[in-house]
């Protein structure tokens, strides 16, 4: 009995710290390490990459992202590559999920541009107050060649939810 009762009460704990989190004025700042083997392209077999996120609640559970990117990857035809983008998240307040869009511009060397579209699928989960660990699932599609770069992967973050602006 004891074990059930302490378990509605982290849950709702859980959910009343979420949704406080979640509120539109709130700014976010983030950051992830993808690659490490987690991904499949057609063309890089290695790749590690960072990424750093800021943004704010536009509307309760309604963020706007702007992101930029580094990634080193294990194609020698393909320098290492730089990314800046744009994106959303929603959340769902009860359970800290949260779905995303996003569009990336890629530049790696003299040759090589693309625009990739991307959506992903991820976690939200407090360790305290503000600061969240952030696994995700993600997919990127690419305009310059779909067999050979577009990206399914895993990721994972640090989120940092700051003041009210």
């Amino acid at each position: 009995m004891r074990k059930k009762l302490l378990a509605m009460v982290v849950a709702l704990f859980a959910a009343v710290t979420a949704n406080a989190q979640f509120e539109e004025g709130k700014v976010y700042v983030g950051g992830s390490l993808t690659g490490l083997n987690m991904k499949y392209t057609g063309s890089e077999k290695y790749s590690i990459g960072t990424q750093v996120q800021a943004g704010l609640f536009v509307a309760d559970d309604m963020l706007l992202l702007g992101q930029v990117g580094y990634e080193h990857t294990g194609n020698k035809a393909i320098s290492d590559k730089y990314t800046v983008g744009v994106g959303g998240r929603y959340y769902i307040e009860q359970n800290g999920i949260y779905l995303g869009v996003n569009c990336k511009y890629v530049h790696a060397g003299k040759k090589f541009n693309d625009v990739m579209p991307g959506v992903e699928v991820g976690y939200a989960f407090f360790v305290n107050d503000a600061v969240t660990v952030e696994p995700a699932i993600y997919y990127d599609q690419s305009f310059k060649s779909h067999k050979d770069y577009s990206t399914i992967g895993f990721k994972i973050g640090v989120g940092v939810y700051l003041f009210k602006q």
